[in-house]
Parts: C-alpha cells; sequence; structure tokens
C-alpha cells in the first residue's frame, strides 16, 4: 500500500505525544510560557488543544469517530495520558486497513477540498508543531528532555559529536504501566552547537 507509512508515522507520533505529557510533572499543568500573559497555553491547555484537535480532525475530516469524549473526566496529566492513548490507538486500528483510494478522496479541510493523504501529513505536522510548543516549555521549567527526533542536549548533544538517541520510553505500554524513563548521560555542561 502506497500510504501505509501515513498510519506507521501517526502510530509513531501517539508515542512521541505521551513521552512529552511523560516529561512534565504534575504542578507543571497550570505553567504558561509566560504567567501574564494568557495567549501562551499552560501545559493543561496545549493537552486539551491536541485531544480535542485532533479528535475534531480524524471525525470532521477523516470521518474516524473513535466514539469516546475526546477529554478524560478527570483533568490530571496521567488521566491525558491514558486517555490520548487509548483514542489515538482506536485510529490507528481505523487507519490500518484503509487502502489507497481511501487516502486519496477528496475531503473538506477546513474551507477548501485536499486528499486524505494530504490532511493526515498537515495532521502529524501540527501534533509536531504542539510538541515542539511543550518542549520548550520543558527547557523553561529546567526539565531533562528525552529524544524525540533525534538527540537532545540531554542524550548528549548534536549527532556529530555523539550525541545518542534517547527515548524517554521505547513502548506505549512501558509508559502506561509506570516503568521508569531511560537514563539519560551526565550532562558536560557545553552549550550544543552546530557553530565551530
Amino acid at each position: 500500500m502506497r500510504y501505509q507509512f501515513l498510519t506507521d508515522s501517526y502510530e509513531t507520533e501517539r508515542l512521541k505525544v505521551v513521552s512529552v505529557w511523560s516529561m512534565f510533572r504534575d504542578e507543571d499543568l497550570r505553567v504558561r510560557p509566560h504567567p501574564s500573559d494568557k495567549r501562551g497555553r499552560s501545559v493543561l491547555e496545549q493537552m486539551i488543544h491536541q485531544c480535542v484537535s485532533e479528535n475534531n480532525w480524524f471525525k470532521g475530516m477523516l470521518g474516524i469517530d473513535v466514539g469516546a469524549p475526546p477529554l478524560p473526566p478527570t483533568e490530571t496529566r496521567t488521566a491525558f495520558i491514558q486517555c490520548y492513548s487509548e483514542d489515538s490507538l482506536r485510529r490507528v486500528d481505523a487507519l490500518r486497513p484503509t487502502l489507497d483510494e481511501w487516502w486519496e478522496q477528496e475531503v473538506q479541510f477546513f474551507d477548501v477540498s485536499r486528499s486524505r493523504a494530504w490532511v493526515a501529513v498537515r495532521r502529524i505536522a501540527h501534533t509536531a508543531h504542539h510538541r515542539g510548543q511543550q518542549m520548550a516549555m520543558l527547557r523553561m521549567l529546567n526539565r531533562e528532555l528525552h529524544s524525540n527526533y533525534g538527540p537532545t542536549a540531554d542524550t548528549g548533544g548534536l549527532a556529530q559529536t555523539g550525541g545518542r538517541v534517547i527515548y524517554a520510553y521505547s513502548n506505549m505500554n512501558g509508559l502506561l504501566e509506570g516503568g521508569p524513563k531511560a537514563q539519560l548521560p551526565k550532562s558536560d555542561g557545553q552549550p550544543k552547537t552546530e557553530r565551530p
């Protein structure tokens, strides 16, 4: 199948989302990028937006309804992780049997028509954008960052200088079961930059 990579990409994205959420602490949920600026979403508002936005895109644009409310009954970090994990797995299961013709069919994307494949690529990019905002907030909170796509300053820095890819969890079960995060190497305290 020509579009299997989109299902595979979405499946890996779901682990990346909850891995970033797992790097926050419960007391971080109300934190905003700047305390006096209500325009910047708090960590909790970011989680709400991810769940509601993804539900709306899948249901309204891709025609995939997971048959569950997009938000958990209690707004705790753990409840959001559990809820998103379950709903996104249902979406993966709905995507698996789709055929090329389904992906190529035009659907409404806000005020224009686009193929489902195009919409899925945009959804994955939109989710990565959310994650980037949240990872910046983790840095502002002085939290350690595991890998999300490649090495980070906390996993040894740049690939060209020996930085490694170290995901917080190797799979969703380890995260959901509350297993320990992967160990990060000790920091050498040096800035991580491409500049010589």
